[in-house]
């Protein structure tokens, strides 16, 4: 029984209130005096010389204070953060040529969003179209069009990963499987489009306030961008409605509102449009992935073979850490003996792709969990029962990539097939009802120990305060998962005080810690919640001795911090307020304040990750053979995230990323031609809603990760895998369809469907 007061305890955000209400501000409520609103010309063509830029006739327009191009920032190229700078490619504005439609070629500032719009009209740009590449195959064809001329083959990066004797393994195999998936380009859909606000002083520093995810690398990418140093530019993150990894990058507005505001010595803000963000937006990578797996007869696995080609669209973005990801995650959930990756970032004329929740693993995890449900059929064993007896577990090597910390995958699998009756329902044949199994693992926290950074990957500080409160400062951004709330939570427990006592200032990088690189990787709990209690384990220390002190003893070590008191354990006499003991310890320092500074940064935990999450789904859907539509009736999780910090907040996640998983499944698809997207509007671009998501199951088995705060590991990106390949193996139980290609649209199906049909009545006929 856990003697935590808050730790493990459903705990509603802290946002909660002001967001209900509609307090909270975003970067689009934000206003200044004088303040011009922004906007950008794009490119109406997808791969052209730029000729010439006429901007005269916008400049003379009334209202208008300043309009910019390529020629007027300075040509700095970036992208991809400081990971690999080989591969940063682009320019806020485009210079010399424009590769997707969508491009950025010029910006307007003004004194409203209209006279913005209406000075972008008057914008004459000469082009020479080139001719272009839209799909992966085209643009590595001898003699496709060239994107960038440093890039001639145009396959921007090429990641590796190998691993024992891959062909003999395959020799040795009784059953090999080999398969070719394809998965589709899709939006964030986040509900808040990107927006920024930017202030310059009459010293040309910038105050920057944009809806970001890492406000630490905006922060050191737009110093250098504009020349400046970095603390010449400081970053605000006000609240976010969501990110997803789609605003984890400095972006062409982020870097044009800094300049126009120097330019212009006024406020500038710029926020996209809805057909902005869905025609143009960063957006999931569109891969074809080729695997070949090779079993034993009894189904012990072999070798595996896995080659993966991206569609980066026109720049790098984030791609060239995609790239190795995917093969990460390839080789990941079970004991691969022998595993060979092959990578292929691959510049196209389409728009960038970019970071989003699960990085390479949703696409990963569907061809891997595929091929596990087609070879357990073929080899004649139940898809559980394969996967228990492949499982990764405690210990498990991916060489030279991690090390498994913590992993309760096989108890995960066990749990799901209890819970859902998965023998029973697996076994039963109903015409048009089928259940299906996705399994997954996620980094909990992206290391990358080829990133180079002076600072330390997560800071804390706490200040504590005579009349009991204190103050968490971190750079950890919150941007609608609830880091906030599970971070005073940690602190709350560290220090046995109350949330309420504890206020938080985040994400400001002229005020919090240097060194929180910001949400991505499911990082935020392991690596902000590690530098928090080393912070609050320092004012611990202080107190303690306080305490001894006062009570004259001569051992620290039997203290707490609890019910808001500082006291020996067991003794509740010997013990004083918390508040008190603050204000003894500043008088005996002369009024020094109590202030803990924590940081964390892994070591010695492999390439990429200090520890791993695992889990298992299982989805029931019902499939019409008239129609082909699929609908999915329920989906049972279980997850392994180590301590459970937050009940209500791992639910949140979970069910968010069943949302997100059965768009990415069943409809959700950026439909394109010739390099322009189609559906670019919410009535186009289907996402499910409130009532198009099933009933659910989720629980955790909870087997605390030595490296975790409290024994916690992530939870907010590793759900969102699996429910493609489970709803794609229900989908083949209830009609006997394996789709291969996502999304598994009704037109799918019933093709599919059709074919299955077709091929039983020729069977029969030749029977005859």
């Amino acid at each position: 029984m856990s003697d935590n007061s808050v730790i493990g305890k459903r705990v509603p955000r802290s946002d909660a209130w002001a967001k209900a209400t509609g307090s909270a501000q975003y970067a689009d409520d934000l206003s200044l005096p004088g303040m011009l609103h922004g906007k950008l010309l794009r490119s109406s063509l997808p791969h052209a010389r730029i000729r010439e830029i006429d901007v005269s006739r916008a400049r003379a327009l009334p209202g208008v204070k300043a309009v910019i191009t390529g020629a007027d920032l300075p040509k700095v190229k970036y992208g991809n953060w400081r990971l690999v700078p080989a591969t940063q490619d682009e320019y806020a504005l485009a210079v010399g040529k424009v590769r997707f439609i969508g491009d950025e070629v010029a910006a307007v500032a003004a004194v409203d969003r209209e006279t913005a719009e209406e000075a972008l009209d008057l914008i004459r740009v000469e082009y020479e179209e080139l001719p272009a590449a839209f799909d992966i195959d085209a643009s590595m064809a001898q003699g496709a069009p060239v994107i960038h001329e440093e890039t001639p083959g145009n396959i921007s990066v090429t990641r590796n990963i190998a691993y024992g004797d891959v062909e003999a393994g395959l020799r040795q195999s009784d059953y090999v499987r080999e398969d070719v998936f394809t998965m589709q380009a899709v939006s964030h859909a986040y509900l808040e489009p990107c927006s920024c606000l930017a202030q310059s002083d009459d010293q040309g520093r910038i105050t920057l306030w944009t809806s970001t995810q890492t406000p630490y690398i905006v922060q050191c990418l737009l110093a250098s961008v504009l020349g400046l140093r970095e603390n010449e530019v400081r970053v605000i993150k006000p609240h976010v409605g969501g990110g997803f990894g789609g605003k984890m990058e400095l972006r062409p507005w982020d870097v044009c509102a800094a300049f126009l505001a120097r330019l212009t010595g006024k406020p500038v803000k710029f926020t996209m449009t809805r057909h902005e963000e869905l025609a143009t937006g960063r957006r999931r990578h569109p891969m074809r992935i080729w695997s070949r797996v090779g079993f034993r007869k009894d189904g012990t696995l072999v070798a595996k073979d896995f080659r993966v080609h991206l569609d980066g669209g026109g720049y790098n973005s984030m791609g060239p850490t995609a790239a190795f990801l995917v093969g990460n995650f390839g080789a990941m959930l079970y004991r691969y003996p022998a595993y060979r990756y092959e990578g292929f970032h691959v510049y196209t004329n389409n728009p960038p792709a970019g970071a989003m929740r699960g990085f390479g693993a949703p696409q990963a995890l569907f061809a891997a969990e595929s091929q596990m449900n087609m070879a357990a059929l073929e080899l004649g064993i139940d898809p559980i029962e394969l996967r228990i007896a492949n499982a990764m577990k405690t210990g498990d090597e991916i060489p030279d990539v991690a090390t498994i910390s913590s992993c309760a995958f096989r108890e995960c699998l066990e749990e799901v097939a209890r819970r859902s009756d998965w023998k029973r329902k697996r076994a039963e044949l109903k015409d048009g009802k089928g259940v299906g199994i996705g399994c997954y693992s996620f980094i909990t926290g992206g290391v990358f120990n080829w990133f180079d950074t002076q600072y330390p990957f997560s800071a804390a500080e706490v200040r504590a305060y005579s009349d009991g409160t204190v103050h968490l400062l971190t750079m950890a951004s919150d941007i609608g998962q609830g880091s906030d709330t599970v971070l005073k939570q940690i602190l709350a427990e560290e220090l046995g005080i109350s949330m309420k006592d504890i206020q938080i200032t985040a994400a400001d990088t002229a005020v919090t810690p240097k060194g929180d690189l910001g949400t991505w990787g499911s990082r935020v709990t392991l690596m902000a919640g590690n530098a928090v209690i080393e912070a609050a384990r320092q004012i611990k220390e202080e107190l303690f001795r306080m305490l001894s002190v006062r009570f004259n003893l001569n051992v620290i070590h039997d203290m707490e911090c609890k019910d808001g008191m500082v006291r020996v354990k067991f003794r509740p006499d010997r013990g004083m307020k918390f508040g008190e003991a603050v204000a003894m310890a500043q008088k005996s320092r002369r009024g020094e304040p109590v202030v803990g500074r924590g940081t964390y940064t892994p070591r010695d935990m492999g390439l990429v990750t200090p520890t791993f999450s695992f889990g298992a789904q299982v989805a029931e859907v019902e499939v019409d053979r008239e129609t082909g539509l699929t609908r999915v009736e329920k989906m049972f999780t279980v997850h392994d995230c180590g301590k459970v910090l937050n009940p209500m907040a791992v639910e949140g996640q979970v069910e968010g990323s069943i949302q997100m998983g059965l768009g990415y499944a069943l409809c959700e698809e950026l439909v394109m031609s010739s390099g322009r997207t189609l559906n670019a509007s919410f009535l186009d671009y289907k996402t499910p809603g409130a009532l198009d998501m099933p009933a659910g199951e989720s629980v955790c088995i909870e087997v605390p990760e030595p490296r975790g705060p409290y024994g916690a590991k992530e939870t907010g990106e590793g759900p969102v895998s699996p429910t493609a390949p489970a709803i794609a193996d229900a989908v083949w139980h209830a009609t006997g369809y394996r789709c291969k290609d996502l999304p598994i649209t009704p037109e799918k199906v019933l093709r599919g469907i059709r074919e299955i049909d077709r091929a039983a009545r020729h069977a029969g006929d030749r029977d005859r």
